[in-house]
């Protein structure tokens, strides 16, 4: 099987990690406990920046406050804090910040997923255009005069889950005859978002006034500020599963990122288990897209990080990789809050200018610039 050479910043990793993985092995093998040490410090990191990220706008809230809220949520005998102050910190900065640490979770394991499905260093789902039929399909369920009282928060994450699955089903019609190859992938990709993309302007402009179509713009770029708890829930029962189903996985990844032929004579299903991560992904980012808007290059940017400092395998790649994704989308949107303040601007807008660099560095390192 000849080596795809857009794949070799994931396999040649994999590769010395998977061979050192089939020695007997030793006791006190230094990797596992560092490994260990690292997930507990992601995880107090990524507590430390759901607190830090709750107090941070326009208006200031004390470590405090923040206490007498979640005191007072919780039942303590706390001295509650006057009704606007507590509607801010719970009803408002809470549940946004929570729900850029689930989004940007989930984008981040989506991102590592379609990095070895496709063999591809560059797939995220903002690249191959499963955000843009996300997108697509939350807006038509949002404006069409045919979405009737659907329009709620199921109905639009049900939208965008059709339009993410119609967006990669296309994708992969068209990439039926000539194969995962690495560059087709992304620039196929690139085609069916612009596709998606037109449709969403094609819908806003004959369905929606100045006002609605104003707001979905704004909301297409990526913003936590519509984040309300019940969409918080949904993204906290969607996220898990969808890395649990991933992680369950992990061995096929560390398979499918050296090729269908050498997964399938691993004794992995090539085709279901394929079929089963792309729709988890699908799910994952109609879910983010429906509730946030399409923020791109999380998946990009995360997983080629973690794997500097947790190694390829997947199994320890995909939940370092989650809790890098939440702490990075929970600071990026507190950026977006205070940059211009008072002025709020899109969190797609900030991972944009932070993406762009990074994948020109990636495509300089294949050699493809």
């Amino acid at each position: 099987m000849s080596a795809d050479p857009g794949a070799v910043d994931l396999l040649l990793p994999a590769a010395r990690e998977l061979r050192v993985s089939t020695t007997p092995p030793r006791s006190g093998r230094p990797g596992v406990p560092a490994r260990a040490g690292l997930f507990l410090a992601g995880v107090l990191v990524l507590v430390a920046s759901v607190a830090a990220g709750t107090r941070i706008g326009s208006a200031e809230v004390g470590w405090s406050d923040l206490g007498r809220v979640l005191g007072a949520r919780l039942g303590l005998a706390v001295e509650p804090l006057p009704p606007l102050l507590d509607s801010l910190v719970w009803d408002l900065r809470l549940p946004r910040v929570l729900m850029a640490a689930l989004v940007g979770a989930s984008l981040a394991v989506c991102g590592t997923v379609l990095q070895a499905v496709t063999r591809n260093a560059l797939a995220d789902p903002y690249l191959l255009g499963v955000s843009s039929g996300a997108s697509a399909g939350a807006v038509a369920v949002a404006v069409l005069p045919l979405s009737g009282p659907a329009a709620g928060t199921l109905g639009i994450t049900g939208g965008a889950l059709v339009g993410a699955l119609l967006s990669f089903g296309l994708l992969l019609a068209l990439l039926h005859r000539t194969g995962l190859d690495s560059g087709r992938i992304v620039l196929t990709g690139v085609v069916v978002g612009q596709l998606f993309t037109a449709l969403t302007s094609l819908v806003l402009m004959a369905s929606a006034d100045a006002d609605t179509t104003r707001a979905l713009t704004h909301w297409l770029l990526g913003s936590m500020a519509p984040a309300r708890w019940d969409a918080v829930v949904v993204c906290a029962i969607v996220t898990p599963l969808g890395l649990v189903v991933a992680r369950l996985c992990a061995n096929a990844l560390d398979g499918l990122a050296f090729g269908a032929d050498t997964a399938a004579s691993l004794g992995i299903g090539v085709r279901r288990t394929r079929m089963l991560l792309l729709v988890v992904t699908a799910v994952l980012t109609s879910v983010a897209v429906a509730t946030v808007g399409a923020i791109g290059f999380v998946g990009l940017i995360v997983p080629h990080g973690v794997r500097l400092l947790a190694g390829p395998l997947h199994r320890v790649l995909l939940p370092h990789a989650a809790l890098a994704g939440a702490v990075f989308l929970v600071w990026t949107d507190a950026l977006a809050r205070v940059a211009f303040a008072p002025r709020e601007i899109p969190v797609g807008v900030i991972t944009a200018l932070l993406g762009v660099p990074l994948f020109l560095l990636v495509l300089r390192r294949r050699g493809e610039l």
